[in-house]
């Protein structure tokens, strides 16, 4: 199983550590975009800190992540399951997983990022901000810069299980399962249900959306369940007390759409 997620826009921050080295992430196959990425992006906060502002859709509240991003070939790093913060993360809770479970989230977890194309959660990375829909001045818009590297490392990467693409519409420009691996995709969406003057109605809010994912995620991994399939899926959520409903592709080489079902956080 290979378990697509979107980064969290607030990260802790990386103060000590060793400095960051691209060739010692996964995925090798993306190092050289990400070093160009890199090298775009730090010369753009080192360069110009009002456009940097502006291109990075920076409030004035958060100026200071520019210098962040200036800094980033020495400032110190940290595993990415510990940079990245926020709802889902914090729901699915890495630091208090079982040696086990915390083993199957190295092989399976992979985060998606405007800067790094993607990573696994044990790569070293600093705290950072460039989010999937920035446009650079050299490089263009991030999601579609991106989909040409990750089309010749994800499919491998993808190996012959389910993909679990939990990602938000930003991050999911990057890459889109094709084919073969598109059939054992499964797209997953949270919905809210409510009973409205006796008629039940069906709406995405996105903290129930980040927060269920990352406790969906977190239980597949403490249960040792590994599906195979997207039908497999469906029973193992089920199995585990989700409220799911599915749709299979109407033909091959399309991704399932499996909604999750919530009443309350």
């Amino acid at each position: 199983m290979l378990v697509l997620l979107p980064p969290s826009e607030g990260k802790a921050t990386a103060e000590a550590g060793a400095p960051l080295d691209t060739g010692a992430l996964s995925l090798p196959g993306l190092t050289a975009a990400r070093e160009t990425v890199l090298a775009e992006l730090v010369e753009l906060c080192a360069a110009d800190e009002t456009k940097a502002q502006e291109v990075l859709g920076l409030s004035d509240g958060l100026r200071g992540e520019i210098a962040k991003n200036a800094g980033l070939r020495t400032a110190g790093t940290r595993p990415a399951g510990e940079i990245y913060t926020g709802v889902l993360y914090d729901a699915l809770g890495l630091a208090s997983l079982d040696a086990a479970a915390r083993r199957r989230a190295e092989r399976s977890l992979l985060v998606f990022s405007g800067l790094w194309g993607a990573v696994r959660i044990g790569d070293r990375i600093p705290s950072y901000r460039c989010s999937m829909g920035v446009k650079l001045p050299g490089l263009g818009a991030l999601g579609a810069y991106w989909r040409a590297p990750m089309a010749e490392v994800l499919p491998e990467a993808a190996g012959d299980g389910l993909v679990l693409d939990l990602r938000s519409a930003a991050y999911a420009t990057a890459w889109k399962p094709k084919g073969e691996v598109a059939g054992r995709t499964a797209t997953v969406r949270v919905l809210q249900s409510k009973i409205v003057a006796g008629v039940e109605k069906r709406t995405v809010v996105s903290h129930f959306n980040k927060a269920t994912k990352g406790r969906l995620v977190r239980d597949l991994l403490s249960a040792g369940l590994d599906p195979a399939g997207p039908e497999e899926l469906v029973a193992a959520l089920r199995e585990l007390g989700y409220a799911v409903e599915a749709e299979a592709p109407a033909k091959g080489g399309k991704a399932w759409a499996v909604d999750v079902i919530v009443t309350e956080l």
